[in-house]
């Protein structure tokens, strides 16, 4: 998680209210857990969204965004029980992180030129958007989303004594990875790849809503590409608050002096946890197709839970 200073770190709630954070914290994770877990069940149950590339796309943002929901969301209890890891430890949670937090807008401007192919060019979108390169697609979403950072632990195994990596620390990111040039060339980075992927989405929704203005048939899809597309630029700038995360501390901070815990975690709420709500409601509520064989998996599910319960009860 991307932080505050020293000092801030030092702070401490009572235990009552270190309870209910995390209490809170740990059942909107089971909650959010639970529905991502019925999507991907809803996907590898029908062999219908194999062949589909728009839902290949989605389901990997949803198992990304669930790992990266997890090792946040592990973070964020650890700090509250044990304060200090081992920096070995903390540097691999961060970066599984910091990869899966990068994957998700990329893979979402992915999906917005799918869609964009998928209506302003539909007679070649299947000999475009194939299986195969939808594949190819996700592993250079990892390689960008990879080769960046990684860098900073070659750095830091360049410049930092072998022993460092045996301390423990409060996991943060400045905390483990702590050479000043890293910063600089991490908010570099940050500027250039979000401009691309911000103009990329920009651009797929100005050219669907053209496409509409020009169509005199099937309205209907068209409308529903441009609103999806307008959902991922709302993600999307719901994941780009992960990377102004200390700023905005700060800024509440000189406003609200006094309350930095409670600023802290409600940031924490408001950057890590709400965008991930976003990815099950676009496909699992909004898409038709994906939404009736969801209710069929629900459907299913209740029934053999309701089977085995009644099993139970006759007993032997």
């Amino acid at each position: 998680m991307n932080s505050t200073g020293g000092a801030q770190v030092l702070l401490r709630d009572t235990y009552a209210t270190a309870f209910t954070k995390n209490f809170i914290l740990v059942m909107v994770w089971l909650s959010l857990s639970y529905i991502n877990g019925s999507v991907v069940a809803t996907f590898f149950s029908n062999q219908i969204f194999y062949e589909d590339p728009r839902y290949i796309l989605f389901i990997h943002m949803v198992v990304n965004d669930a790992v990266q929901l997890t090792v946040t969301v592990t973070l964020f209890v650890v700090s509250y029980i044990y304060y200090s890891i081992s920096v070995s430890l903390c540097a691999g949670f961060i970066l599984v992180a910091v990869f899966t937090t990068r994957n998700t807008p990329v893979n979402l401007a992915g999906m917005a030129i799918e869609r964009y192919i998928a209506v302003c060019d539909p007679l070649r979108h299947s000999q475009i958007c194939t299986v195969r390169r939808t594949y190819i697609l996700i592993g250079l979403i990892w390689l960008i989303s990879v080769v960046p950072d990684i860098t900073d632990l070659f750095v830091t195994l360049a410049t930092e004594p072998l022993n460092f990596f045996h301390t423990s620390v409060f996991c943060l990111r400045q905390n483990v990875f702590k050479d000043p040039v890293l910063l600089y060339k991490r908010q570099a980075f940050d500027a250039f790849y979000f401009s691309v992927v911000f103009l990329a989405l920009v651009y797929t929704y100005l050219q669907v809503l053209l496409a509409a203005r020009a169509m005199s048939t099937d309205k209907t899809s068209v409308h529903r590409a441009r609103n999806t597309i307008l959902l991922h630029g709302a993600q999307l700038l719901m994941c780009m608050l992960s990377y102004i995360y200390p700023s905005i501390e700060v800024f509440l901070n000189i406003f609200f002096p006094g309350h930095t815990l409670e600023i802290r975690y409600a940031t924490y709420l408001i950057v890590y946890i709400l965008p991930r709500f976003l990815s099950p409601i676009i496909y699992g509520v909004r898409d038709q197709k994906f939404c009736k064989y969801l209710k069929r998996y629900f459907v299913i599910s209740q029934c053999k839970v309701k089977t085995r319960v009644e099993s139970l009860e006759e007993g032997p």
